[in-house]
């Protein structure tokens, strides 16, 4: 990653006009007197400054109507900020909303060469291109026909394909890909890998977390065209669904609670670093060890807990079938992730939930005692119960992070009653036969035999 900076907010601000009648826009032009009387003035982005470095992968994430495809257009120039300044330097190629570019009423051949133009190829180069755009593509005998006629599906295929044959310096991505199916969006993210490790920049919106932290090296979180927060994908995201999943009245003091975080240098984590070095508070150098123990130093430092919404989750903790505690394991055996749920009220439909994640966040998988949208139990309060999940330590030597989560049914549906992240880590031992490769241990068998010789 380069030190070069390839786009800069600076105090950044895009306001636009609301009339609350039609005429009311001709009378602003003709009317005598101040013009503002005639619209309110609502503000999509407000005082928003940051920094992307050249070959920097920066997801954006917010709530519907937080202002992210805004910031997005105003990065591209489609839209000119109403305060302050946006700089990009280089070519974008951007992906802002379905068939942005295109031409209903041309072929899929002509609007190749269109939104080619538009993103700064010569014919000569959309030439030499146009082969490599339409195998990307996929689309078959559609590239001769009007787009108007293709489904959502081959318009995003298309534009993507241009999108990432410009061989941008800058990539921006506005929620597109979720548009395709799951072997589209595969090859897309193999493309974007590509695009970044040679050297361009990606800046892209993802309601999905787990595309965020396995792809980005940074995030932003935005809110009523605020910027609350940014540092870290697992940092970022963990506030995002603090912010998601807050109740209505509470939901002030969450939002104001990040912006603390985000005011104070010392809990925004640095580009590169989580909340306090890897998450993890260390008690001394690993050491290898015969068996499961439990290392008093080692405990999460970036654990978060979402607003209460009158359940409680206590003491959550790993222990081997024996009920000795540990937080350091021996790959391949089993043991119980445990906590104590308590109901300060009425719950109905409850589950109970857990997962595991990397040290960047990435969710490698979880359990729940109920399947969704089944009835679960129903809690009164004073209740409390012991919560159990049996599992096997099938992961690489590495540290790793769990969550533990309460679920109730209310009126609106399924909703978090309590909720910790990162509450509990532990470590996997190293071991020096481990013939597995990755993350996950799959217990996949190797057998090596030597092959018959082919009869001639």
């Amino acid at each position: 990653m380069s030190s070069e900076i390839s786009i800069r907010a600076d105090a950044l601000g895009k306001s636009f006009p609301i009339y609350d009648k039609p005429h009311h826009r001709l009378m602003q032009m003709i009317a005598p007197g101040p013009k503002d009387r005639w619209h309110r003035t609502f503000r999509a982005l407000n005082n928003v400054s940051f920094e992307v470095r050249r070959g920097e992968t920066v997801g954006i994430v917010g709530r519907n109507g937080s202002g992210k495809s805004t910031l997005l257009q105003l990065i591209c120039g489609t839209l000119t900020p109403s305060t302050g300044s946006v700089q990009a330097h280089g070519r974008i190629a951007a992906l802002l909303e379905l068939g942005a570019g295109f031409n209903p009423d041309f072929t899929g051949r002509e609007n190749v060469y269109l939104n080619g133009s538009l993103l700064g190829l010569t014919r000569q180069e959309l030439d030499a291109r146009f082969d490599d755009i339409v195998a990307f593509a996929d689309i078959g005998e559609f590239i001769e026909q009007p787009v108007k006629s293709y489904s959502s599906g081959m318009y995003i295929r298309l534009a993507f394909a241009v999108a990432i044959n410009v061989t941008p310096d800058i990539l921006v991505i506005d929620e597109a890909l979720s548009v395709g199916d799951e072997a589209f969006q595969r090859k897309c993210f193999a493309r974007i890998d590509a695009i970044r490790n040679a050297g361009a920049t990606v800046l892209f919106v993802s309601h999905s977390a787990g595309t965020v932290i396995e792809l980005c090296d940074r995030a932003i979180l935005l809110d009523r065209g605020e910027l609350l927060a940014q540092g870290t994908p697992k940092f970022v995201i963990s506030r995002y669904h603090k912010l998601v999943y807050a109740p209505a009245d509470q939901f002030e003091a969450v939002r104001e609670g990040i912006r603390h975080e985000a005011d104070n240098a010392d809990v925004v984590p640095a580009i590169g670093q989580t909340a306090s070095g890897d998450g993890v508070a260390q008690g001394g150098a690993a050491k290898e060890q015969d068996d499961a123990c439990y290392e008093e130093g080692l405990r999460p430092q970036s654990t978060m807990r979402y607003t209460n919404r009158g359940a409680w989750i206590d003491d959550p903790h790993i222990e081997t079938l024996q009920g000795r505690r540990v937080n350091v394991l021996r790959r391949g055996r089993e043991y119980v992730y445990a906590y104590r749920a308590s109901f300060e009220s009425a719950a109905a439909g409850a589950r109970f939930g857990m997962m595991i994640k990397t040290l960047t966040g990435f969710e490698l998988g979880g359990a729940a005692t109920a399947p969704h949208g089944t009835e679960g139990l129903t809690a009164l309060p004073g209740q409390a119960y012991q919560v159990r999940f049996r599992f096997r330590a099938s992961l690489a030597p590495g540290t790793y992070f769990m969550n533990a989560g309460i679920t109730a049914l209310e009126a609106d549906g399924e909703t978090f009653l309590d909720r910790l992240v990162d509450a509990a880590v532990f470590r996997v031992m190293p071991d020096a036969q481990r013939l597995e490769t990755g993350a996950v241990d799959f217990l996949a068998e190797a057998c090596v035999e030597a092959a018959a010789e082919a009869s001639t």
